[in-house]
């Protein structure tokens, strides 16, 4: 049993700034990479960032220079800090924990319920 739990989202104005929470518990062996995905009705979900346990992390072009991606590994967590908000950064956002539960599985995708994000004036 693999849990992800998103916590933080809210509404701002624009240029504000909002720090999402994800919390990955569970019979976690190993954790290849999180992240962070977003969708508003009528669209594809999409990726925000990610941040793997090895390499580097990855934005979208969008969000580029305005958010940050961190993560603490003895806690499971990964943060998301949104600065610079603008009204189309609105949506539901999830969080990914691509993990495996034992040494010998393949990482598997697992996703929190989501957490909206609303920027407006």
């Amino acid at each position: 049993q693999v849990q992800v739990v998103e916590s933080g989202g809210g509404l701002v104005q624009p240029g504000g700034s909002l720090r999402l929470s994800c919390a990955a518990s569970g019979s976690i062996f190993s954790i290849y990479a999180m992240g962070w995905y977003r969708q508003t009705p009528g669209k594809q979900r999409e990726l925000v960032a990610t941040i793997p346990s090895r390499g580097t992390t990855n934005y979208a072009d969008s969000v580029k220079g305005r958010f940050t991606i961190s993560r603490d590994s003895a806690k499971n967590t990964v943060y998301l800090q949104m600065n610079s908000l603008k009204p189309e950064d609105t949506a539901v956002y999830y969080c990914l924990c691509s993990c495996s539960i034992r040494p010998t599985s393949v990482p598997y995708d697992y996703w929190g319920q989501g957490t909206q994000v609303t920027v407006s004036s």
